[in-house]
């Protein structure tokens, strides 16, 4: 039953991956239509009531802290996807999300910067091989990195202080209810935006659209975050960390098929150099506990 249960969380990560990977080539096709701000707002606000509706008894939980910790996290949320879905509006999904996802390997200098908790030598050698990897994807022939790109890499950023914030105020709270509630308020902030920057009228909404956003909404956030929780109950850290980081190469594809993006040699070799640096961040830690065990 444990082999069976271990199995079923397996193929829950790699669902969960590839819908992480699919993600930006719909990005990238609803922004055609919607605005950055509306696609947000729409997208959490499907999101934030998911988990509400399957959580429904657990909302008498929240009290002033959960809602101030709602809201530091919540708004790093927003940030990290407004700068994410801007970068694929200027870019090709596959790169902008390869370049998004290097937050792993900004996590342990924002951590010793915020949570006092210095890095350890991996988490340097990653840094490196990350760095080099987004020279070799992003910087053109005349040393000059495009704006896209460079949202892109920012985004990292806000990732990387959204799970640095999880960190700081989620401990010890309910992941569920500090999900719903980063929804709650990454769809609020996406509103305000929308209504006082956007032109809410001129938002274009066909078929593709709203099939964007349900997806968006509903697999992409609502679903794949509740697998990825029910599957942690079954698979060791390893494990998850590995099968959800191949949601880069899914997104590789997904912009290869669906907009044709070309790679050069010296783009796929910095995209290995990527991965591996995040496979580094991610995983070492685990293989050191290992190597003191035995």
């Amino acid at each position: 039953m444990m082999k069976k249960n271990s199995m079923l969380g397996k193929l829950a990560l790699l669902f969960v991956a590839v819908a992480w990977g699919s993600s930006m080539v719909v990005i990238k096709g609803s922004t055609d239509t919607l605005s950055a701000g509306a696609l947000l707002a729409c997208r959490f606000t499907v999101a934030g009531a998911l988990l509400a509706l399957a959580n429904i008894k657990k909302i008498k939980q929240i009290d002033k802290d959960y809602i101030k910790s709602g809201i530091f996290i919540g708004v790093c949320l927003f940030m990290a996807y407004f700068t994410q879905t801007i970068g694929v509006m200027l870019e090709m999904p596959g790169k902008s999300h390869f370049l998004s996802s290097a937050y792993c390997v900004f996590v342990p200098f924002l951590g010793w910067l915020i949570l006092k908790d210095k890095p350890k030598i991996f988490h340097i050698i990653a840094a490196t091989m990350c760095a080099i990897g987004i020279i070799l994807v992003s910087v053109a022939g005349n040393f000059s990195i495009s704006y896209g790109d460079s949202i892109s890499i920012l985004s990292s950023v806000f990732w990387a202080s959204q799970i640095i914030a999880i960190a700081k105020w989620g401990k010890g709270k309910d992941p569920v209810l500090i999900t719903m509630l980063q929804f709650v308020v990454c769809a609020v902030l996406a509103w305000v935006f929308t209504l006082f920057t956007e032109n809410p009228a001129a938002i274009q909404w066909d078929m593709g659209a709203v099939g964007g956003v349900l997806y968006l909404g509903i697999v992409c956030s609502g679903i794949c975050f509740l697998l990825q929780t029910i599957a942690q109950k079954t698979e060791n850290p390893t494990s998850v960390s590995i099968i959800l980081s191949f949601e880069n190469i899914f997104g590789l594809v997904f912009g290869a098929v669906f907009f044709g993006e070309k790679f050069t040699p010296r783009s796929i070799m910095g995209f290995v150099l990527i991965f591996a640096a995040i496979l580094i961040a991610e995983t070492e830690p685990s293989f050191l506990k290992k190597k003191k065990a035995k």
